[in-house]
């Protein structure tokens, strides 16, 4: 079996960052926030977040803040729930969350909270459990999960909940991982995981491994590293893990690498970018691959950094 190329993608990673006239750069440019984080916590798993510049990245975070206390993708663009979280994992690896002004992130999250315990992503209004978990992991970071109606946001993600044990991105959608690890990533970190039907999600999720040991997001859809990350997570959370081959699957997610100039792509032979070299090292740490540090399946943050925050001090 091939091994990780850790140097490698060790290498892509800053070179993504520093190249700001690159492709993968200019389309990337309105959620830059999003890259930091998957780049940054890449690099954190990899043992190597030290060689960052981290008052560069903070600053820069910093100047990303709007009035209303969300933060945007980038400088100069409006603000989101998911940017939001992207900055506070960001400045929870680097120790650093005392430079927010906690209260207004935290009512910033708290308005977006909908009558019916829904989430909003924006002012705009569009609707997702996916917001749901992010609203739920952020204020649980900061400590301010009791500021948003969360018995509400439970009934709201329990009603997304379908036949086959899913769930999907509003009430009726159709079951899809991504969707299941926000619901269950939620579902986790408000202590109501006993709602969930552990054996009936588990075989929905152990049935998304294909032949080639790749996870897919569907059924009758392609592998791609990305499920590495959304199935196992889930199947961690709900001790479902050993219902799958985990030796296929971190022959997949190696054989996605290129291992001459580093990254990872969502299937072998395509190309790489920085979304699928951080969950394809996040899987492969799920994985308890060797020389990869822990990471927490429901904050998507090394293990280290979640213990820093709920336990120093």
């Amino acid at each position: 079996m091939a091994e990780l190329a850790v140097d490698k993608h060790f290498k892509y990673i800053l070179s993504v960052e520093k190249n700001k006239d690159s492709f993968e750069s200019v389309v990337m440019d309105h959620l830059r926030m999003n890259g930091a984080y998957w780049g940054l916590t890449a690099l954190d798993l990899l043992g190597k977040l030290d060689s960052v510049n981290v008052d560069e990245v903070i600053s820069w975070i910093l100047k990303c803040q709007r009035e209303s206390g969300g933060f945007s993708g980038n400088i100069g663009y409006d603000p989101h729930i998911l940017y939001t979280l992207s900055a506070v994992q960001v400045l929870a690896l680097f120790n650093k969350l005392d430079v927010l002004d906690i209260d207004k992130v935290a009512t910033y999250i708290t308005g977006l909270q909908n009558e019916d315990g829904s989430f909003s992503g924006d002012m705009w209004g569009e609707v997702d459990t996916r917001f749901s978990y992010i609203a739920i992991c952020c204020l649980s970071i900061l400590c301010c999960l009791d500021k948003i109606n969360v018995e509400k946001a439970v009934s709201y993600i329990l009603s997304c909940k379908n036949l086959d044990g899913g769930f999907g991105c509003t009430p009726g959608g159709e079951s899809h991982a991504g969707q299941i690890f926000c619901c269950v990533g939620a579902l986790a970190l408000t202590g109501s995981l006993h709602y969930v039907d552990k054996d009936l999600l588990g075989w929905w999720l152990c049935e998304r491994q294909v032949k080639s040991g790749g996870l897919n997001g569907r059924p009758e859809k392609l592998p791609d590293v990305c499920y590495s990350w959304w199935v196992l997570s889930s199947l961690i959370m709900i001790d479902r893990v050993h219902w799958i081959d985990k030796e296929k699957l971190v022959k997949f997610i190696l054989d996605c690498q290129d291992v001459e100039n580093g990254g990872i792509s969502d299937r072998p032979d395509d190309a790489v970018d920085v979304y699928h070299t951080y969950f394809g090292v996040a899987g492969l740490s799920l994985l308890n691959y060797p020389g990869l540090k822990a990471i927490d399946p429901a904050y998507a943050l090394p293990v280290d950094v979640v213990n820093r925050i709920f336990f120093s001090g």
